[in-house]
């Protein structure tokens, strides 16, 4: 099986932020991610982080007013400067924490501006330059639009073009199962074929997003075919659980899921 990465964003909210990471630790994981720890200072993830033996996986540079809506800067022409400041802030917390890849969200904008994509190329290039003199990777990461309408980044085959076109060694896309299944389907062959480019996975069932192996999918053979394939990074548990989030585990301890569509 491959590594999971409990994401502290949607799992364990039962309890405070800080104390998702004792509760992921004692639930068995040995890594977490998050969308943001921006609300907290570094010092405090990274205390977390050591007192519960955990690896940090993955979270987001600074995407902008999240609570107001904005998905991500990094497509808008005019807010470049925001973009390079919210870099050094990552980089900041990516010292404390040790993490070794860090996603950029697009932004919400149209691949036919011709203006949006050049500041989207622009911020991948200076985003991948700043994380390569840490030794950190750069994930895009495709977000279907039945979630997130009007997101910059929205189809796989196109950030796949965009990243073989930069050449950046740092560069990596982020298969999300979840986003693959609901904008193209075809998951276990489109994985195969990206999985060179492949820098994070992450997973939650279709169609309501809960635990693996709830939905339509058979998340137990795409696990053995990311172990097949040779992955060898964190799986993230992008899911919201059905349920309380330790009820729900079954999945990640080996009993069989009950499989339904609870809300």
């Amino acid at each position: 099986m491959p590594r999971f990465a409990a994401n502290l964003s949607m799992m364990f909210t039962e309890v405070a932020f800080l104390d998702r990471f004792e509760a992921a630790a004692a639930a068995g994981f040995d890594a977490v991610e998050f969308l943001f720890p921006y609300e907290h200072p570094p010092e405090a993830i990274a205390e977390r982080l050591k007192a519960h033996g955990l690896t940090q996986a993955l979270f987001n540079l600074p995407p902008g007013d999240f609570a107001a809506g904005e998905r991500g800067i990094a497509c808008l022409p005019d807010r470049a400067g925001e973009l390079r400041d919210g870099a050094e802030t990552a980089l900041a917390y990516a010292r404390a924490t040790g993490v070794m890849r860090l996603h950029m969200m697009a932004g919400l904008g149209s691949r036919q501006d011709a203006a949006a994509v050049d500041a989207y190329r622009d911020a991948v290039v200076f985003a991948a330059g700043r994380l390569a003199d840490a030794g950190i990777d750069l994930v895009l990461e495709p977000i279907n639009g039945r979630d997130m309408p009007g997101y910059f980044l929205d189809d796989f085959d196109w950030t796949a073009a965009l990243i073989a076109e930069l050449g950046l060694p740092n560069v990596k896309l982020q298969f999300d199962i979840y986003h693959r299944q609901i904008m193209r389907g075809d998951v276990a062959t489109a994985m195969a074929a990206l999985m060179p480019i492949i820098g994070h996975v992450q997973v939650a069932s279709v169609p309501l997003r809960h635990e693996p192996m709830t939905g339509e999918l058979n998340d137990s053979f795409l696990f053995a075919e990311l172990d097949r394939l040779g992955y060898a990074g964190f799986v993230g548990c992008e899911y919201r659980p059905a349920g309380a989030t330790t009820d729900g585990l079954g999945w990640f301890h080996g009993a069989p899921p009950a499989r339904g569509r609870a809300a």
